[in-house]
Protein backbone atom coordinates (compact mmCIF):
# COMPACT_ATOMS: atom_id res chain seq x y z
CA UNK A 1 0.00 0.00 0.00
CA UNK A 2 1.28 3.19 -1.08
CA UNK A 3 2.59 5.76 1.99
CA UNK A 4 0.68 9.23 2.74
CA UNK A 5 1.75 12.20 4.30
CA UNK A 6 0.46 13.76 7.31
CA UNK A 7 -1.18 16.36 5.21
CA UNK A 8 -3.24 13.54 3.82
CA UNK A 9 -4.51 11.27 6.21
CA UNK A 10 -8.46 11.33 7.06
CA UNK A 11 -8.62 13.97 9.98
CA UNK A 12 -11.75 13.53 12.19
CA UNK A 13 -12.83 15.90 14.68
CA UNK A 14 -15.25 13.36 16.95
CA UNK A 15 -14.08 15.00 20.78
CA UNK A 16 -14.61 18.55 19.52
CA UNK A 17 -17.83 17.82 17.67
CA UNK A 18 -19.08 15.97 20.63
CA UNK A 19 -18.20 17.46 24.06
CA UNK A 20 -18.19 21.26 24.53
CA UNK A 21 -15.88 23.65 24.19
CA UNK A 22 -14.16 26.94 25.46
CA UNK A 23 -15.51 29.81 23.50
CA UNK A 24 -11.94 31.78 23.58
CA UNK A 25 -9.53 30.46 21.33
CA UNK A 26 -5.97 30.68 22.13
CA UNK A 27 -3.34 29.63 24.99
CA UNK A 28 -3.74 32.57 27.55
CA UNK A 29 -3.75 30.84 31.08
CA UNK A 30 -7.07 30.74 32.20
CA UNK A 31 -10.00 29.26 33.88
CA UNK A 32 -12.71 27.25 31.77
CA UNK A 33 -15.31 26.38 33.07
CA UNK A 34 -18.26 24.71 31.40
CA UNK A 35 -15.29 22.77 28.84
CA UNK A 36 -13.80 20.20 27.52
CA UNK A 37 -11.52 21.59 25.82
CA UNK A 38 -9.92 24.68 24.31
CA UNK A 39 -8.78 25.72 20.61
CA UNK A 40 -5.16 26.22 20.53
CA UNK A 41 -2.08 25.92 18.20
CA UNK A 42 0.95 25.07 18.99
CA UNK A 43 4.12 27.60 19.48
CA UNK A 44 6.15 27.62 16.03
CA UNK A 45 9.28 26.44 16.78
CA UNK A 46 12.59 27.99 15.27
CA UNK A 47 14.32 25.02 13.24
CA UNK A 48 12.59 21.48 14.08
CA UNK A 49 14.95 18.51 13.10
CA UNK A 50 12.92 14.93 13.46
CA UNK A 51 15.28 12.46 15.64
CA UNK A 52 13.83 9.94 16.12
CA UNK A 53 10.82 7.79 14.47
CA UNK A 54 8.95 4.63 15.07
CA UNK A 55 8.44 3.03 11.86
CA UNK A 56 5.78 0.61 13.27
CA UNK A 57 3.97 3.62 14.37
CA UNK A 58 3.86 5.39 10.88
CA UNK A 59 3.30 1.69 9.31
CA UNK A 60 0.00 2.06 10.59
CA UNK A 61 -0.78 5.04 10.19
CA UNK A 62 -0.11 4.36 6.93
CA UNK A 63 2.72 7.29 6.41
CA UNK A 64 6.15 8.04 5.80
CA UNK A 65 8.60 9.39 7.81
CA UNK A 66 8.94 13.46 7.24
CA UNK A 67 6.79 16.44 8.01
CA UNK A 68 9.43 17.83 10.77
CA UNK A 69 7.94 21.03 10.67
CA UNK A 70 4.04 19.65 11.34
CA UNK A 71 5.84 16.85 14.12
CA UNK A 72 7.68 20.03 15.70
CA UNK A 73 4.67 22.37 16.24
CA UNK A 74 5.93 25.22 13.85
CA UNK A 75 3.03 24.41 11.00
CA UNK A 76 -0.59 22.35 11.07
CA UNK A 77 -2.21 21.71 8.17
CA UNK A 78 -5.23 21.05 6.27
CA UNK A 79 -8.26 18.76 8.40
CA UNK A 80 -5.93 19.42 11.58
CA UNK A 81 -7.78 21.16 14.79
CA UNK A 82 -5.85 21.55 17.66
CA UNK A 83 -6.89 22.13 21.19
CA UNK A 84 -5.64 21.29 24.77
CA UNK A 85 -8.34 18.92 26.46
CA UNK A 86 -9.60 20.16 30.11
CA UNK A 87 -9.48 17.57 33.46
CA UNK A 88 -8.62 17.71 36.99
CA UNK A 89 -7.49 15.43 39.33
CA UNK A 90 -6.02 14.58 42.58
CA UNK A 91 -2.21 14.80 42.79
CA UNK A 92 -0.61 12.67 45.45
CA UNK A 93 -3.75 12.08 47.34
CA UNK A 94 -5.00 15.95 47.09
CA UNK A 95 -7.63 17.62 44.73
CA UNK A 96 -5.74 20.10 42.55
CA UNK A 97 -8.60 21.84 40.59
CA UNK A 98 -8.63 22.61 37.03
CA UNK A 99 -5.10 21.17 35.60
CA UNK A 100 -5.60 20.16 31.40
CA UNK A 101 -3.05 19.66 29.09
CA UNK A 102 -0.26 22.19 29.67
CA UNK A 103 2.17 20.88 27.40
CA UNK A 104 0.40 19.11 25.10
CA UNK A 105 -1.89 19.76 22.05
CA UNK A 106 -4.18 17.48 20.21
CA UNK A 107 -3.64 17.71 16.36
CA UNK A 108 -6.02 15.71 15.89
CA UNK A 109 -8.07 12.52 15.04
CA UNK A 110 -7.17 10.21 12.59
CA UNK A 111 -9.32 7.44 10.78
CA UNK A 112 -6.74 5.05 9.43
CA UNK A 113 -10.00 2.86 7.97
CA UNK A 114 -9.38 0.25 11.07
CA UNK A 115 -9.17 2.48 13.85
CA UNK A 116 -9.65 6.18 15.16
CA UNK A 117 -6.42 7.65 16.57
CA UNK A 118 -5.54 11.04 18.07
CA UNK A 119 -2.02 12.42 17.39
CA UNK A 120 -0.67 14.67 19.84
CA UNK A 121 2.03 17.02 20.31
CA UNK A 122 3.97 16.83 23.96
CA UNK A 123 6.18 19.80 24.40
CA UNK A 124 4.47 22.08 21.83
CA UNK A 125 3.63 24.85 23.49
CA UNK A 126 1.07 26.86 26.17
CA UNK A 127 -2.16 26.11 26.05
CA UNK A 128 -5.04 27.79 28.60
CA UNK A 129 -3.37 24.93 31.28
CA UNK A 130 0.23 26.02 31.54
CA UNK A 131 -1.01 27.97 34.25
CA UNK A 132 2.81 30.02 35.15
CA UNK A 133 4.91 27.05 32.48
CA UNK A 134 5.62 28.00 28.42
CA UNK A 135 3.91 24.62 27.50
CA UNK A 136 7.34 22.93 26.33
CA UNK A 137 9.25 20.36 26.86
CA UNK A 138 13.18 19.56 27.07
CA UNK A 139 15.38 16.54 25.17
CA UNK A 140 15.51 14.88 28.42
CA UNK A 141 12.30 14.11 28.99
CA UNK A 142 11.27 13.67 25.30
CA UNK A 143 13.90 10.95 25.19
CA UNK A 144 12.66 8.75 27.95
CA UNK A 145 8.76 9.65 26.56
CA UNK A 146 9.71 8.11 23.36
CA UNK A 147 11.73 5.52 24.28
CA UNK A 148 9.45 3.94 26.97
CA UNK A 149 6.10 4.71 25.50
CA UNK A 150 7.47 2.02 22.33
CA UNK A 151 9.40 -0.23 25.10
CA UNK A 152 6.42 -0.54 27.22
CA UNK A 153 4.33 -1.41 23.98
CA UNK A 154 6.91 -4.48 23.28
CA UNK A 155 7.26 -5.50 26.53
CA UNK A 156 3.52 -6.15 26.08
CA UNK A 157 2.22 -3.08 28.40
CA UNK A 158 -1.04 -1.27 27.44
CA UNK A 159 0.66 2.31 27.15
CA UNK A 160 0.23 5.30 24.68
CA UNK A 161 2.45 5.12 21.86
CA UNK A 162 5.47 7.19 20.38
CA UNK A 163 5.49 8.20 16.89
CA UNK A 164 8.30 10.96 16.15
CA UNK A 165 11.21 13.25 18.43
CA UNK A 166 11.89 16.65 16.94
CA UNK A 167 14.51 18.90 18.38
CA UNK A 168 12.99 22.55 18.25
CA UNK A 169 16.61 24.51 17.99
CA UNK A 170 15.57 26.52 21.09
CA UNK A 171 16.84 26.19 24.66
CA UNK A 172 14.26 25.90 27.56
CA UNK A 173 15.34 27.02 30.74
CA UNK A 174 14.24 24.47 33.89
CA UNK A 175 14.89 23.71 37.65
CA UNK A 176 15.42 19.52 36.94
CA UNK A 177 15.02 19.02 40.81
CA UNK A 178 12.58 22.02 41.12
CA UNK A 179 16.01 23.15 44.09
CA UNK A 180 16.15 26.62 42.98
CA UNK A 181 18.79 25.80 39.95
CA UNK A 182 17.13 26.35 36.52
CA UNK A 183 19.36 26.30 33.75
CA UNK A 184 18.88 26.33 29.80
CA UNK A 185 18.39 22.95 28.25
CA UNK A 186 17.79 21.90 24.59
CA UNK A 187 14.06 21.93 23.35
CA UNK A 188 12.02 18.78 21.97
CA UNK A 189 8.47 17.65 20.88
CA UNK A 190 7.16 14.08 21.18
CA UNK A 191 4.22 13.25 18.81
CA UNK A 192 2.89 10.64 20.84
CA UNK A 193 -0.92 8.19 20.36
CA UNK A 194 -3.46 7.01 21.32
CA UNK A 195 -7.48 5.82 21.03
CA UNK A 196 -7.65 9.29 22.97
CA UNK A 197 -6.15 10.81 25.72
CA UNK A 198 -9.47 11.13 28.66
CA UNK A 199 -8.52 10.49 32.16
CA UNK A 200 -10.10 9.77 35.09
CA UNK A 201 -9.75 13.59 35.55
CA UNK A 202 -11.49 14.32 32.42
CA UNK A 203 -14.61 13.51 34.65
CA UNK A 204 -13.92 14.40 37.75
CA UNK A 205 -13.51 18.44 36.93
CA UNK A 206 -17.40 18.27 35.97
CA UNK A 207 -18.51 16.53 39.22
CA UNK A 208 -16.74 18.75 41.16
CA UNK A 209 -17.98 21.68 39.78
CA UNK A 210 -21.55 20.29 39.62
CA UNK A 211 -21.73 20.78 35.91
CA UNK A 212 -23.78 17.78 35.03
CA UNK A 213 -24.56 18.45 31.53
CA UNK A 214 -21.30 18.42 30.61
CA UNK A 215 -20.08 14.90 32.64
CA UNK A 216 -23.07 13.49 30.32
CA UNK A 217 -22.01 14.70 27.36
CA UNK A 218 -18.53 13.29 27.99
CA UNK A 219 -19.38 9.99 29.26
CA UNK A 220 -22.03 9.45 26.26
CA UNK A 221 -18.60 10.56 23.55
CA UNK A 222 -16.90 8.29 25.29
CA UNK A 223 -18.76 5.15 25.91
CA UNK A 224 -20.03 5.13 22.39
CA UNK A 225 -16.79 5.61 20.58
CA UNK A 226 -14.29 4.15 23.03
CA UNK A 227 -16.60 1.48 24.13
CA UNK A 228 -19.52 0.75 22.00
CA UNK A 229 -20.36 -2.48 23.06
CA UNK A 230 -21.86 -0.61 26.19
CA UNK A 231 -24.73 2.14 27.08
CA UNK A 232 -24.16 4.84 29.25
CA UNK A 233 -28.29 5.50 29.70
CA UNK A 234 -29.09 3.30 32.60
CA UNK A 235 -27.46 2.30 36.13
CA UNK A 236 -26.55 -1.11 34.13
CA UNK A 237 -24.63 0.20 31.55
CA UNK A 238 -22.38 2.28 33.24
CA UNK A 239 -21.53 -0.19 35.59
CA UNK A 240 -20.61 -2.05 32.87
CA UNK A 241 -18.81 0.18 31.22
CA UNK A 242 -16.66 1.04 34.54
CA UNK A 243 -16.01 -2.84 35.18
CA UNK A 244 -13.85 -2.37 31.96
CA UNK A 245 -12.27 0.35 32.97
CA UNK A 246 -11.58 -1.22 35.94
CA UNK A 247 -10.29 -4.53 33.88
CA UNK A 248 -7.68 -2.56 31.75
CA UNK A 249 -6.41 -0.36 34.87
CA UNK A 250 -6.28 -3.52 36.52
CA UNK A 251 -4.21 -5.54 33.75
CA UNK A 252 -1.96 -2.51 33.39
CA UNK A 253 -0.75 -2.75 36.68
CA UNK A 254 -0.26 -6.20 37.11
CA UNK A 255 1.92 -5.84 33.98
CA UNK A 256 3.80 -2.98 35.84
CA UNK A 257 4.47 -5.13 38.51
CA UNK A 258 5.07 -8.43 36.19
CA UNK A 259 8.41 -6.21 34.69
CA UNK A 260 9.30 -4.21 37.54
CA UNK A 261 7.94 -1.03 36.28
CA UNK A 262 7.15 2.03 38.53
CA UNK A 263 5.01 5.11 36.85
CA UNK A 264 6.18 7.32 39.75
CA UNK A 265 3.01 9.99 39.83
CA UNK A 266 -0.07 8.35 39.70
CA UNK A 267 -2.34 11.08 39.98
CA UNK A 268 -5.77 10.47 38.85
CA UNK A 269 -5.30 12.98 35.88
CA UNK A 270 -2.16 10.40 34.87
CA UNK A 271 -4.93 7.25 34.77
CA UNK A 272 -6.68 6.69 31.41
CA UNK A 273 -9.49 5.27 30.60
CA UNK A 274 -8.45 2.92 28.30
CA UNK A 275 -6.06 1.36 30.84
CA UNK A 276 -3.10 2.59 29.33
CA UNK A 277 0.12 3.34 30.37
CA UNK A 278 0.13 7.52 29.97
CA UNK A 279 2.46 10.62 31.14
CA UNK A 280 5.91 9.30 31.24
CA UNK A 281 7.40 11.33 33.72
CA UNK A 282 9.63 10.38 36.95
CA UNK A 283 9.44 6.58 35.80
CA UNK A 284 11.77 3.89 36.64
CA UNK A 285 12.22 0.02 36.40
CA UNK A 286 13.07 -1.51 39.93
CA UNK A 287 16.78 -2.46 39.95
CA UNK A 288 17.10 -3.91 42.90
CA UNK A 289 13.91 -5.63 44.58
CA UNK A 290 12.49 -2.81 46.71
CA UNK A 291 8.44 -2.58 47.00
CA UNK A 292 9.63 0.77 48.45
CA UNK A 293 11.35 1.83 46.16
CA UNK A 294 9.59 4.80 44.07
CA UNK A 295 11.96 7.00 41.08
CA UNK A 296 9.77 10.58 41.90
CA UNK A 297 11.84 13.03 44.06
CA UNK A 298 8.63 14.83 45.37
CA UNK A 299 7.34 11.42 46.37
CA UNK A 300 10.38 10.57 48.41
CA UNK A 301 8.78 11.23 51.94
CA UNK A 302 5.40 9.69 52.00
CA UNK A 303 6.43 7.07 49.08
CA UNK A 304 3.03 7.32 48.08
CA UNK A 305 3.69 5.67 44.52
CA UNK A 306 6.09 3.54 45.62
CA UNK A 307 6.41 0.15 43.35
CA UNK A 308 4.38 -2.05 45.81
CA UNK A 309 1.92 0.06 46.31
CA UNK A 310 0.78 0.89 43.23
CA UNK A 311 -2.59 -1.72 42.90
CA UNK A 312 -3.57 -0.06 46.07
CA UNK A 313 -3.67 3.46 44.38
CA UNK A 314 -5.21 1.94 41.43
CA UNK A 315 -8.11 1.23 43.37
CA UNK A 316 -7.99 4.42 45.04
CA UNK A 317 -8.16 6.28 41.74
CA UNK A 318 -10.34 3.89 40.29
CA UNK A 319 -13.07 4.87 43.51
CA UNK A 320 -12.17 8.66 42.71
CA UNK A 321 -13.69 7.55 39.34
CA UNK A 322 -16.42 6.59 40.70
CA UNK A 323 -17.65 9.09 42.66
CA UNK A 324 -17.25 11.47 39.91
CA UNK A 325 -20.00 9.18 37.65
CA UNK A 326 -22.41 9.21 40.70
CA UNK A 327 -24.22 11.96 40.00
CA UNK A 328 -25.76 10.17 36.98
CA UNK A 329 -26.65 7.34 38.82
CA UNK A 330 -30.06 6.36 39.91
CA UNK A 331 -28.73 4.62 42.49
CA UNK A 332 -25.15 5.24 42.86
CA UNK A 333 -24.36 2.57 45.55
CA UNK A 334 -24.67 0.49 42.61
CA UNK A 335 -20.61 1.47 42.04
CA UNK A 336 -19.79 -0.37 44.91
CA UNK A 337 -20.12 -3.43 42.38
CA UNK A 338 -17.92 -1.63 40.13
CA UNK A 339 -15.36 -1.09 42.80
CA UNK A 340 -15.25 -4.87 44.29
CA UNK A 341 -14.39 -5.51 40.05
CA UNK A 342 -11.56 -4.01 40.26
CA UNK A 343 -10.39 -5.82 43.61
CA UNK A 344 -11.19 -9.25 42.19
CA UNK A 345 -9.69 -8.46 38.72
CA UNK A 346 -6.40 -7.56 39.84
CA UNK A 347 -6.31 -10.31 41.90
CA UNK A 348 -6.78 -12.63 39.19
CA UNK A 349 -4.59 -11.07 36.74
CA UNK A 350 -1.66 -10.84 39.68
CA UNK A 351 -2.50 -14.64 40.38
CA UNK A 352 -1.55 -14.95 36.82
CA UNK A 353 0.77 -12.89 36.51
CA UNK A 354 3.09 -15.10 39.45
CA UNK A 355 2.34 -18.27 37.78
CA UNK A 356 3.78 -17.16 34.25
CA UNK A 357 6.53 -15.50 36.22
CA UNK A 358 7.55 -19.09 37.96
CA UNK A 359 6.73 -21.15 35.14
CA UNK A 360 3.41 -22.74 36.91
CA UNK A 361 1.02 -25.05 35.16
CA UNK A 362 -1.97 -22.39 36.70
CA UNK A 363 -2.32 -20.61 39.83
CA UNK A 364 -3.36 -22.12 43.41
CA UNK A 365 -3.94 -20.91 46.80
CA UNK A 366 -1.26 -23.19 48.07
CA UNK A 367 1.43 -20.83 45.91
CA UNK A 368 0.86 -17.59 47.98
CA UNK A 369 2.98 -19.18 50.20
CA UNK A 370 5.58 -19.93 48.24
CA UNK A 371 5.17 -16.29 46.58
CA UNK A 372 5.43 -14.19 50.10
CA UNK A 373 8.51 -16.50 50.62
CA UNK A 374 10.25 -15.36 47.63
CA UNK A 375 9.35 -11.88 47.66
CA UNK A 376 10.64 -11.84 50.88
CA UNK A 377 14.03 -13.16 50.46
CA UNK A 378 14.25 -11.00 47.51
CA UNK A 379 14.99 -8.05 49.62
CA UNK A 380 17.37 -9.79 52.34
CA UNK A 381 20.09 -8.30 49.72
CA UNK A 382 20.49 -6.43 47.29
CA UNK A 383 19.17 -8.13 43.86
CA UNK A 384 18.34 -7.11 40.32
CA UNK A 385 14.88 -8.43 39.81
CA UNK A 386 15.01 -8.65 35.81
CA UNK A 387 18.52 -10.55 35.74
CA UNK A 388 17.10 -13.03 39.02
CA UNK A 389 13.76 -13.63 37.23
CA UNK A 390 15.71 -14.10 33.78
CA UNK A 391 18.01 -16.51 34.80
CA UNK A 392 15.33 -18.28 36.47
CA UNK A 393 13.79 -19.15 33.27
CA UNK A 394 16.62 -21.29 31.95
CA UNK A 395 18.45 -23.29 35.35
CA UNK A 396 18.70 -26.66 34.99
CA UNK A 397 18.43 -27.53 39.02
CA UNK A 398 17.28 -25.70 42.70
CA UNK A 399 20.93 -24.43 42.84
CA UNK A 400 21.74 -20.76 43.46
CA UNK A 401 25.01 -20.98 42.25
CA UNK A 402 23.18 -20.73 38.68
CA UNK A 403 21.39 -17.06 39.93
CA UNK A 404 25.06 -15.51 41.38
CA UNK A 405 24.91 -12.72 38.66
CA UNK A 406 21.25 -11.02 39.72
CA UNK A 407 23.18 -10.50 43.14
CA UNK A 408 24.95 -7.08 43.50
CA UNK A 409 27.50 -8.02 46.42
CA UNK A 410 27.40 -12.30 45.45
CA UNK A 411 29.50 -12.75 49.56
CA UNK A 412 26.37 -11.62 51.15
CA UNK A 413 23.88 -14.20 49.53
CA UNK A 414 21.82 -16.07 51.90
CA UNK A 415 22.78 -19.32 50.38
CA UNK A 416 21.00 -21.45 52.40
CA UNK A 417 17.63 -19.92 52.39
CA UNK A 418 17.27 -19.21 48.72
CA UNK A 419 18.83 -22.93 48.01
CA UNK A 420 15.42 -23.88 50.81
CA UNK A 421 13.09 -21.76 48.33
CA UNK A 422 14.43 -23.16 45.29
CA UNK A 423 14.32 -26.73 46.21
CA UNK A 424 10.26 -25.65 47.87
CA UNK A 425 9.46 -24.35 44.13
CA UNK A 426 11.47 -27.26 42.16
CA UNK A 427 8.85 -29.55 43.67
CA UNK A 428 5.98 -27.41 43.41
CA UNK A 429 6.60 -27.49 39.59
CA UNK A 430 7.78 -31.50 39.15
CA UNK A 431 11.65 -30.51 38.38
CA UNK A 432 9.80 -29.23 35.11
CA UNK A 433 9.17 -25.39 35.42
CA UNK A 434 7.29 -24.03 31.76
CA UNK A 435 10.24 -22.03 31.20
CA UNK A 436 9.06 -21.14 27.82
CA UNK A 437 6.39 -19.54 29.34
CA UNK A 438 8.59 -17.40 31.70
CA UNK A 439 10.85 -16.21 29.24
CA UNK A 440 7.86 -14.80 27.61
CA UNK A 441 6.72 -13.06 30.99
CA UNK A 442 10.29 -12.11 32.06
CA UNK A 443 12.01 -9.83 29.68
CA UNK A 444 15.21 -9.49 29.57
CA UNK A 445 16.18 -6.46 28.22
CA UNK A 446 13.82 -3.10 30.27
CA UNK A 447 14.58 0.51 29.72
CA UNK A 448 16.58 0.90 32.96
CA UNK A 449 17.15 4.89 33.99
CA UNK A 450 20.56 4.30 33.10
CA UNK A 451 20.20 3.03 30.25
CA UNK A 452 17.78 6.28 29.47
CA UNK A 453 20.20 8.48 30.70
CA UNK A 454 23.21 7.21 28.55
CA UNK A 455 21.04 7.92 25.42
CA UNK A 456 20.53 11.63 26.83
CA UNK A 457 23.94 12.22 27.86
CA UNK A 458 25.01 11.26 23.99
CA UNK A 459 21.56 13.09 22.20
CA UNK A 460 22.76 16.18 24.13
CA UNK A 461 25.75 16.14 22.29
CA UNK A 462 24.12 15.38 18.67
CA UNK A 463 24.50 12.04 19.26
CA UNK A 464 21.27 10.19 18.56
CA UNK A 465 23.19 6.72 17.84
CA UNK A 466 22.41 5.99 21.77
CA UNK A 467 18.66 6.43 21.54
CA UNK A 468 17.72 4.32 18.26
CA UNK A 469 19.98 1.28 19.58
CA UNK A 470 18.09 1.34 22.79
CA UNK A 471 14.94 1.78 20.82
CA UNK A 472 15.98 -1.33 18.41
CA UNK A 473 16.97 -3.34 21.45
CA UNK A 474 13.80 -2.72 23.36
CA UNK A 475 11.82 -4.14 20.07
CA UNK A 476 12.53 -7.69 20.86
CA UNK A 477 12.78 -7.54 24.80
CA UNK A 478 12.22 -11.73 25.42
CA UNK A 479 14.75 -12.46 22.98
CA UNK A 480 18.56 -13.43 23.74
CA UNK A 481 19.96 -10.96 21.45
CA UNK A 482 23.16 -12.18 21.90
CA UNK A 483 25.28 -9.11 20.34
CA UNK A 484 23.65 -6.93 22.83
CA UNK A 485 24.55 -8.95 25.95
CA UNK A 486 27.54 -7.14 27.64
CA UNK A 487 26.66 -4.48 27.05
CA UNK A 488 22.96 -4.46 28.03
CA UNK A 489 21.87 -7.00 30.45
CA UNK A 490 23.61 -6.22 33.27
CA UNK A 491 23.10 -4.52 36.90
CA UNK A 492 22.82 -0.52 37.30
CA UNK A 493 26.31 0.47 37.01
CA UNK A 494 27.62 2.03 40.10
CA UNK A 495 28.17 5.41 38.42
CA UNK A 496 24.17 5.14 38.56
CA UNK A 497 23.13 4.46 41.53
CA UNK A 498 23.02 8.41 43.23
CA UNK A 499 23.21 10.32 39.91
CA UNK A 500 19.74 12.74 39.21
CA UNK A 501 18.34 11.00 36.14
CA UNK A 502 18.80 7.72 37.56
CA UNK A 503 18.08 7.38 40.67
CA UNK A 504 15.92 10.71 41.30
CA UNK A 505 14.12 12.22 38.96
CA UNK A 506 11.45 14.58 39.24
CA UNK A 507 8.28 15.92 37.51
CA UNK A 508 9.87 17.68 35.12
CA UNK A 509 11.87 14.35 34.15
Amino acid sequence: MEKKSLRSLDWVSRFLDETPGDEVIGGTSRQVPGACWSRVNPTPTSNPVLRLWSNEMADELGIEAGEDRILGGKEITKGMDPYAQRYGGHQFGNWAGQLGDGRAITLGEVDTGGKILELQLKGSGSTPYSRFSDGKAVLRSSIREFLCSEAMHHLGVPTTRALSLVTTGEDVVRDMLYDGRPAPEPGAVVCRISQSFIRFGSFQIHTISEDYETLRSLVDHTVSNHFPDNLSDTDEGLIEWLKRVADGTALMIANWMRIGFVHGVMNTDNMSIHGLTIDYGPYGWVEDFNPDWTPNTTDAGSKRYRFGHQAQVGAWNFARLLESIAPLMEEPKKLYEALEFYYETFQKYNNNMWAQKLGLDKFSEGDLKLITELTSILQSVETDMTIFFRILSSIKSPDINSLRYAFYDEATIPEHEWNDWLNKWWKRVNGKPNQEKMRQANPKYVLRNWMAQLAIDAAEKEDYSVAMEIHELLKKPYEEQSDYEDKWFKKRPEWARHRVGCSMLSCSS
